[in-house]
C-alpha cells in the first residue's frame, strides 16, 4: 500500500476549517475511497435524467461504436453535456462543486460525461480500477481524480448493485494486469472487503476510481443506468481518452463559475461520439 501517514497529511490539510459535510467527504474519500449524499437531487429531476439516458442509450446502439461493452449485457456510453437537460444542475450542485473543490482544487476539470446500462443478463465483472494509479498518487497520496455516480433507477438487491472494496484505492498495483486488473489470486481481499451499494433515486456519490470495485451479475428483468460524471485535478491525464464537447452558445450560457472548470473542445456543431474509453479486460465474454 502507499503510505498511510502521507494520505492522514492530505485529510487534515484538505479538511481544515471546512463545513462538517465536506470535512466527511474528505475523510471518507481518503479511508474507504468512496462516499455518498442521500437526496441530492428531486425524484423529479432524476426521472427526467432516465429519460434522457434512454433517448441516448437507443442512439448510441444504433450506430457502430455509439456505445462500448463492458461485459456481457452491459455497456458504456459516453455523451455531450446538451444530451442531459440536468447537466448543469448536477455540475452546479453545492456538493459536488464543494468536493471537487476540495479534493482536486479550485481549478479541477470537468472531463467525462457517460453512463454504465448493465441490462437484464450482465455478470459480475472482474475486480479493477477505471485506470492506473498516477504516479502523482503512488508518491505523494493525494488523489487527483473522482467519480461521481447518479443512479437513474431505485437500485434493488437482484439488479446486479456496484460492489466496491473500501481502502483499496491505496493498494499498489502489485500482481495487477496493465495496473487495472488484479490477480484472481488477490480475490479473497476484495470479497472480504466488499461493500454493495444501493443508491436510489436522488442519490449521489463520489468515488475514487482507484478504489477496487464492479459491477455485479443483474438478475432481475430491469436495467440499472448509471451516470458517470468525471472529473479531474490539473494535469491528472485523463482528459485525452473522452471526447465530451459543447456548442458556443450552450457554453455561453453557463456562469463563469462553471465554465473555468471546462477544458473540452467547444464547437459550432456536436458530432456523436465514437467510444474511445474501452477497458479491455471487461469486455472479455461478451455475448
Amino acid at each position: 500500500m502507499t503510505d498511510i501517514q502521507q494520505h492522514q497529511r492530505w485529510v487534515e490539510t484538505l479538511s481544515r476549517n471546512l463545513e462538517p459535510d465536506l470535512a466527511t467527504a474528505v475523510n471518507a474519500l481518503y479511508t474507504d475511497g468512496i462516499i455518498g449524499k442521500r437526496g441530492a437531487f428531486s425524484v423529479e429531476w432524476v426521472d427526467q435524467l432516465h429519460e434522457d439516458i434512454q433517448v441516448a442509450y437507443e442512439e448510441a446502439l444504433s450506430r457502430p461504436r455509439g456505445a462500448v461493452g463492458r461485459g456481457p449485457q452491459r455497456h458504456y456510453v459516453e455523451i455531450h453535456p446538451e444530451q442531459l437537460r440536468g447537466w448543469l444542475d448536477l455540475v452546479d450542485h453545492p456538493w459536488v462543486r464543494g468536493v471537487c473543490e476540495t479534493v482536486l482544487g479550485p481549478d479541477y476539470q470537468i472531463i467525462e460525461l457517460g453512463f454504465d446500462v448493465p441490462n437484464p443478463g450482465a455478470k459480475d465483472q472482474p475486480w479493477h480500477r477505471d485506470f492506473p494509479m498516477p504516479e502523482e498518487t503512488r508518491s505523494t497520496g493525494r488523489l487527483t481524480s473522482l467519480a461521481f455516480n447518479v443512479t437513474a433507477v431505485d437500485t434493488e438487491p437482484d439488479m446486479g448493485p456496484f460492489e466496491i472494496a473500501p481502502t483499496t484505492q491505496w493498494d499498489l498495483p502489485v500482481d495487477f494486469e496493465h495496473e487495472m486488473f488484479p490477480d484472481k489470486s488477490l480475490y479473497p481481499r476484495y470479497t472480504d472487503l466488499a461493500v454493495r451499494k444501493y443508491p436510489q433515486r436522488g442519490d449521489i456519490s463520489a468515488r475514487s476510481a482507484l478504489t477496487l470495485h464492479r459491477g455485479t451479475a443483474n438478475l432481475s428483468q430491469k436495467a440499472r443506468p448509471v451516470l458517470v460524471l468525471g472529473v479531474d485535478a490539473p494535469g491528472a491525464g485523463n482528459l485525452e481518452h473522452h471526447d465530451m464537447a459543447l456548442t458556443r452558445p450552450f457554453y455561453g450560457s453557463l456562469p463563469e463559475r462553471v465554465q473555468r472548470h471546462i477544458v473540452s473542445p467547444i464547437v459550432d456543431e456536436l458530432t456523436p461520439i465514437t467510444q474511445k474509453h474501452s477497458i479491455e479486460g471487461l469486455m472479455m465474454g461478451e455475448d
